[in-house]
């Protein structure tokens, strides 16, 4: 199965998730509590799109900010300076 990775935000620990999960055949992957070195580069990840794309904006629409989100993607993956 196709893997997602993703933080411990609540929404990724909800059983409805799960079931979402599940339906779609997807694999979770996700650090332990207290434990975020476990997926360090995910809890990286989504620690820098909120502050560069979350906090620091005010979306006027849902897809305002899902269009944000998916143009950070794509710059963070073939744009961006990402230090190895």
């Amino acid at each position: 199965h196709p893997l997602i990775h993703s933080d411990r935000g609540f929404q990724y620990t909800s059983r409805a998730f799960k079931r979402k999960l599940d339906t779609a055949e997807l694999t979770q992957s996700m650090s332990r509590v207290g434990r975020c070195i476990d997926n360090g580069p995910m809890e990286s990840f989504f620690g820098i799109l909120k502050c560069e794309k979350y906090y620091l904006h005010k979306y006027k629409t849902f897809e305002e900010l899902s269009t944000a989100i998916n143009e950070y993607i794509h710059f963070y993956n073939y744009e961006g300076y990402q230090k190895r």
